[in-house]
């Protein structure tokens, strides 16, 4: 997870257009192991909102870079 990261994180501050701006990325990163479907929900809604908590959109629908790439099926045991 920490080379994925980081290989993004190089990526995007390279195409960042405003690189005098305040740094874009938090020092430290907090992985998490997603064991059932419910913590996977809940995760994803505390994403999705992040927008909203930081005053870009009212709705997290209105935020254009949102979305699930892939859908991710959970078999609970």
């Amino acid at each position: 997870l920490k080379k994925w990261i980081g290989f993004w994180r190089n990526r995007v501050t390279r195409a960042w257009p405003c690189r005098s701006q305040v740094p874009i990325w938090q020092r430290e990163y907090w992985d998490r192991q997603l064991r059932r479907s419910e913590s996977y929900a809940g995760k994803w809604q505390y994403v999705r909102n992040n927008p909203i908590r930081h005053g870009y959109v009212r709705r997290a629908e209105d935020w254009p870079y949102q979305g699930e790439l892939n859908s991710l099926e959970w078999h609970d045991r």
